[in-house]
């Protein structure tokens, strides 16, 4: 098989890329623009004779075309993995999710590749509280920019592959939290206090609740999926079936840090940012009926991520 992975030198793209060289005789491409991802993420493989960089961007249609031509599967998961820049760059979202999204699909069909996986999540689903989503869950109102430009790229997608005979595989993951993570609660509350170890600034009142998934139990989901399942369009929730608020996350940071008596301060509001989802919750029967579950637990999730950030697993 040969793998065409766009976003491959970013956090999930990165985890993705590990495993498809498990199998030896896998031929991988990794398309991206570096703009997130990390060369160090997968200098391992920069050996791999069954490995190909590509350092190109999904604005360039004829680079894409280009490079994938005879591949058999596309892992989809180039994006702008920063949420809250849409508030100073609202066309960001728009131009690193539709058009790029719409540029691959294109190059897709110029060149005969037939089938695609695409990273999708919690945000196409808006601010719902409490209520678990199922895959069929409306109507979907997104209350972001990257919400609304995941789910536009869902619906370009699933064009594509009723009108150019593709499949496709749109996961809609909870947040995903691991080693090369390049942003999230638990890498931002690291960061700040390497920064200031006495005091911690946390976004909103800290009550935010979501389900954590660990990038492995993802990599796991998704190949588990795509194997399992064969329509034009396959939409499954990936995610864990606990949840965790930030508070709780901070706990585990400063336990893992060893440090005490920390000031823990609020922005104040029920949301981090304008956009933000306070409350996330899904409805995984879905998955859970193809006799999948997620290996760790929202807080194992964060507490393995945590350990892994500061290398002590």
């Amino acid at each position: 098989m040969k793998y065409f992975v766009t976003g491959g030198a970013g956090f999930i793209g990165s985890t993705i890329v590990d495993k498809l060289c498990e199998d030896k005789t896998a031929e991988v491409t990794v398309f991206d623009n570096f703009c997130s991802g990390q060369i160090s993420y997968i200098q391992h493989h920069l050996k791999n004779k069954n490995l190909k960089l590509i350092k190109g961007d999904l604005q360039n249609l004829e680079l894409i075309k280009e490079n994938i031509k005879g591949h058999d599967f596309v892992y989809h998961f180039a994006a702008n993995p920063d949420i809250s820049k849409a508030m100073t760059e609202t066309d960001l979202d728009l131009r690193l999710g539709i058009i790029a999204t719409y540029n691959l699909l294109e190059s897709m069909r110029l060149t005969g590749v037939k089938s695609i996986a695409y990273s999708s999540g919690s945000g196409v689903y808006g601010d719902v509280g409490f209520t678990e989503t199922p895959e069929d869950f409306g109507p979907l109102l997104p209350s972001s920019m990257y919400g609304a430009c995941k789910l536009g790229a869902e619906a370009i997608i699933s064009a594509f592959c009723h009108m150019f005979d593709m499949k496709s595989w749109i996961f809609r993951f909870a947040n995903v939290v691991g080693k090369n993570q390049t942003h999230g609660v638990a890498y931002d509350f690291i960061r700040k206090l390497k920064e200031h170890p006495k005091e911690l600034m946390i976004l909103g009142d800290g009550k935010q609740s979501k389900s954590y998934i660990h990038v492995s139990d993802v990599v796991d989901a998704m190949k588990f999926v795509i194997d399992k399942t064969d329509k034009i369009v396959n939409v499954f929730n990936i995610a864990t079936d606990s949840y965790i608020t930030v508070n709780e996350i901070a706990e585990v940071v400063l336990e893992e840090m060893g440090l005490r008596n920390v000031s823990l301060q609020y922005t104040g509001g029920d949301r981090g940012w304008k956009g933000d989802v306070p409350i996330v919750r899904f409805d995984l029967t879905k998955i859970h009926g193809l006799d999948w579950r997620a290996k760790y637990n929202s807080k194992e999730a964060i507490k393995r991520s945590v350990r892994e950030m500061l290398g002590k697993q």
